[in-house]
């Protein structure tokens, strides 16, 4: 079974059963990861499932990025055809949504305002529509457990240190913002669960035109995606954000916590482990998750 980056413009349109001639440019933008991702004119986005497991995940999306649109005042994109590339291996065509990545374009006040408005409508969904296998009325969505902190924190000062020798990281920083733990918030809301920079699009203005790839939906811990916004958007405008979703400063820190302790590890893993992630982008979001805010006063 070919890998999807191995397959050329011309076997996308038989997939699709595209005119040829081409009458619409089909262009391949990513490789790698869990999904091909391919351009189809433009307005469309074709995404092609790397295995099973992704492939599961992403019939899964469909069926909540349709339940969860009408709830929410952000985009997200519409499938518009569905089904299988190779055995068991799937593909969907979505709507092109119209902006670039956060990782590209600061978001504004309004922009601000967008995310809280994501977040509120995400904690409202109702978790008992989201909840069950995917031959009932839920959708099927995992749960996401929460993370112990202590645990975190202690391999999170491990890479601190580590980041200080060589000048990447100013260590005294996790004694002034990484104090005693905040506890837990308990309640379940649907998470987006991924929410990075390039999962979030912006317009000239800085206001959010919709939000991409809901893949790693689950039910759990919100602070999972205040912690996601930190890194993606910066600390402050992270905490602006959860605070106008009437989230408290408990769930603000806790997600302070989880966005600094995750990119001091992810920065380690980069410069000394196995991970290839790009290691200016992983200084970025480490700045961004440290930024000092009025939780940390």
């Amino acid at each position: 079974m070919p890998h999807p980056s191995a397959l050329d413009a011309d076997a996308v349109r038989r997939l699709l059963s595209l005119e040829s001639p081409p009458a619409l440019p089909v262009q391949r933008v990513t490789e790698g990861g869990e999904h091909v991702t391919w351009t189809i004119g433009t307005d469309r986005v074709l995404r092609m499932a790397v295995d099973e497991e992704t492939s599961e995940r992403q019939r899964r999306e469909v069926r909540l990025r349709d339940a969860v649109r009408g709830h929410l005042p952000v985009a997200v994109p519409r499938s518009l055809a569905a089904g299988e590339w190779a055995p068991g291996l799937a593909y969907t065509v979505d709507t092109l949504l119209p902006g670039v990545s956060a990782e590209r374009r600061t978001v504004s006040g309004t922009g601000e305002q967008d995310l809280s408005g994501l977040l509120a409508g995400l904690r409202s969904y109702d978790a008992g529509n989201v909840e069950g296998s995917a031959g009932d009325d839920g959708l099927g969505l995992p749960s996401e457990p929460w993370r112990d902190l202590v645990e975190l924190k202690a391999r999170a000062l491990v890479a601190a240190r580590r980041l200080a020798a060589d000048r990447e990281f100013d260590a005294t920083l996790t004694e002034r913002r990484l104090h005693a733990p905040p506890e837990p918030e308990p309640s379940v809301v649907l998470l987006h669960n991924d929410l990075k920079g390039e999962h979030l699009l912006v317009d000239e203005d800085g206001a959010l035109t919709g939000v991409l790839d809901w893949t790693d939906a689950a039910l759990g811990d919100p602070a999972e995606d205040v912690a996601g916004l930190a890194i993606a958007v910066g600390a402050s405008a992270a905490v602006r954000a959860a605070a106008l979703a009437s989230y408290g400063p408990q769930v603000c820190l806790r997600g302070l916590w989880l966005a600094r302790c995750d990119t001091l590890l992810n920065l380690s893993d980069a410069l000394y482990g196995p991970d290839d992630s790009p290691v200016p982008l992983l200084r970025t979001q480490r700045g961004r998750a440290w930024q000092l805010t009025p939780l940390d006063l």
